[in-house]
């Protein structure tokens, strides 16, 4: 098993998903061998169907695409990427090139971070894993809570 075959099953098995929508050879076959031992629905997603990850049945556990981003055009990938963050997916891990179109500040626009920089197979090209968790995404802030609105403490004492 490669060194990003290994990164994607660590990051499905700590995930233990009950749903994952593949995108790409490689996680396509992640997880099927996933979902042989474990119960678990796959969703397969082809690169050029942007209406598949459209009609997704419910919520998705985990979204995993490889072999994907290289081959469409990136207005095509940021829909397929925003499309399986959009409609509910959990988590999401993507791996990519390290020599594509796609680079980091493109991931971060769209909610991800940079979980590693993957080395080549002998004569092959770097590869990039980004993930995006719903639950991580978007931390608690003490200061963006309702007790700091509207200055409650001046109602009824002045007006503006």
């Amino acid at each position: 098993m490669s060194e990003s075959e290994q990164a994607l099953a660590a990051i499905i098995d700590s995930c233990q998903p009950s749903t994952i929508v593949a995108l790409g050879e490689m996680a396509q076959g992640l997880a099927q061998r996933w979902s042989e031992h474990h119960k678990c629905e796959v969703t397969r997603v082809s690169a050029d169907d942007t209406e598949g990850a459209l009609s997704l049945c419910g919520v998705q556990d985990l979204g995993l695409v490889s072999d994907t981003l290289e081959h469409v055009s990136f207005q095509q990938g940021q829909i397929l990427i925003g499309q399986l963050r959009n409609y509910g997916t959990r988590q999401i891990a993507v791996l990519v090139r390290d020599q594509s179109c796609w680079k980091l500040n493109d991931f971060i626009g769209l909610g991800f971070k940079r979980e590693a920089r993957l080395e080549a197979e002998e004569g092959g090209e770097a590869l990039m894993l980004y993930t995006y968790n719903i639950s991580s995404y978007n931390h608690q802030r003490p200061w963006n809570n309702p007790r700091f609105w509207a200055n409650p403490h001046m109602w009824d004492k002045a007006r503006w």
